[in-house]
């Protein structure tokens, strides 16, 4: 067992470094988390607020929002 796996769960490794997109994403939520927003209709309004736009260059829907995650968490 390496020093990662002893450290980190198998969710937390990455093969890649991650995109300007996806930084700016993960941004944003962590953001909304530290004001306390967890809740999937706020998160989509916070986005939107601070218009971090969709993948496809529009604003977030709950759909869409979860469409991503499941891409992303893939």
């Amino acid at each position: 067992m390496s020093n990662q796996e002893i450290y980190l769960g198998r969710w937390q490794w990455r093969t890649r470094e991650p995109t300007d997109y996806e930084n700016v994403l993960g941004d944003a939520l962590e953001a909304a988390f530290t004001d306390g927003i967890i809740a999937l209709p706020d998160l989509v309004r916070r986005l939107n607020e601070v218009s971090v736009k969709a993948p496809d260059g529009r604003d977030w829907t709950e759909e869409s929002f979860q469409v991503e995650m499941k891409r992303l968490g893939a």
